[in-house]
């Protein structure tokens, strides 16, 4: 016996003699089966238009001689309602001719009354056909959607690689100016996609999505860089955003900030508080420089700043305060993140943030 307890069986038997022998037929093999009997047409279809998930039948059995209808219009009734449901007729009557068109009909199997040892092995075959069928088409409607879900992250990517190269080539003077700024950016994305793969576009750890910016650069956590906060879990929107925008802010402390000179560091700090709507918080991630060149307010707004106001505002659904002082640039972050499980994010006072 390899079908799934409780084995939940329909009964349609208008014989209450009948319907006796047919149980104690199956319970002999089936002790656990729960037998749903009914007697005519409308308490037949009544059952079939029962929806609730514990009491849906795993499979009908009918006889064929039936009060008011006869066991073809069972058969259809039991196919317009639950089309992929086992359907076997019991009957006494039951003749070769009538076998073969209940078959025809979409019947699944038929059983002599005169042969009900025969009842639960087919029974427990047709039930564990129809469970694998259900799960071949469980596993086909996966693949499908799995398609559609990465046909949908594939043209997101395009349209994300398209408009990063829109905007690098506004902001680049030259050809040679272009190529590693614009190289630098698709790299962040594609770390960024590296670090969703490992959790099958679940959620990333924040402090993966920090480290994973510097490791382009080389950098160290330690030497080079701090990073310090709470454990925070991002969704994969969220994790593409931020990946973008750390990126941004560590090619411009590459270029002019605390990594353009021996001994500058960069300082992340980030903590999380309740927000007031139910178990969201409220992010709030500072990017501290400390021990670089003087800093001076730039003379033009690029594509880095309009970046980071961006996915604050619309990506992400925060905001964002950037602050040129002379000793160090400073960005803050602050954004909605939700941690999976409902279990509320740790609240702890920011470290790491000079």
């Amino acid at each position: 016996m390899t079908t799934r307890c409780p084995v939940r069986v329909l009964l349609l038997e208008d014989s209450l003699l009948d319907a006796d022998l047919i149980a104690a037929a199956l319970r002999r093999e089936i002790p656990q089966v729960v037998i749903d009997h009914v007697v005519d047409r409308a308490g037949f279809e009544a059952r079939l238009a029962d929806h609730a998930p514990e009491r849906a039948p795993d499979l009908v059995l009918s006889d064929y001689s039936l009060p008011q209808f006869d066991g073809f219009e069972a058969l259809a009734i039991s196919r317009a309602r639950a089309p992929a449901l086992p359907f076997i007729f019991v009957s006494g009557v039951l003749g070769e001719e009538i076998a073969i068109e209940s078959l025809r009909r979409g019947a699944t199997d038929y059983v002599l009354k005169q042969r009900l040892a025969r009842l639960p092995p087919v029974v427990t075959r047709a039930i564990a056909e129809a469970r694998e069928r259900a799960e071949r088409r469980r596993a086909e409607d996966n693949l499908h959607m799995l398609v559609a879900e990465l046909s949908h992250r594939v043209k997101n990517t395009l349209a994300t690689v398209l408009s990063i190269a829109q905007q690098t080539i506004r902001g680049s003077e030259t050809l040679e100016a272009f190529e590693p700024t614009f190289i630098g950016r698709v790299m962040a994305l594609s770390e960024a996609h590296g670090l969703l793969f490992k959790t099958h576009w679940t959620a990333t750890q924040l402090m993966d999505v920090v480290d994973r910016t510097f490791v382009p650069l080389g950098r160290v956590r330690g030497a080079d860089y701090a990073a310090d906060g709470p454990l925070v879990m991002l969704n994969p929107r969220a994790t593409l955003t931020l990946s973008m925008v750390l990126h941004e802010l560590a090619g411009n402390a590459l270029k002019y900030g605390a990594f353009s000179q021996p001994g500058g560091r960069v300082n992340i700090g980030w903590a999380v508080a309740p927000s007031g709507s139910g178990d969201e918080k409220q992010l709030t991630l500072v990017w501290q420089e400390v021990d670089g060149p003087q800093v001076c307010h730039p003379a033009h707004r690029g594509f880095g700043t309009r970046l980071l106001e961006r996915s604050a505002s619309y990506e992400l659904g925060g905001d964002v305060a950037l602050d040129f002082a002379p000793h160090g640039v400073r960005c803050t972050l602050r954004f909605p993140v939700r941690k999976p499980g409902q279990m509320p994010l740790p609240v702890q006072p920011m470290r790491g943030v000079a």
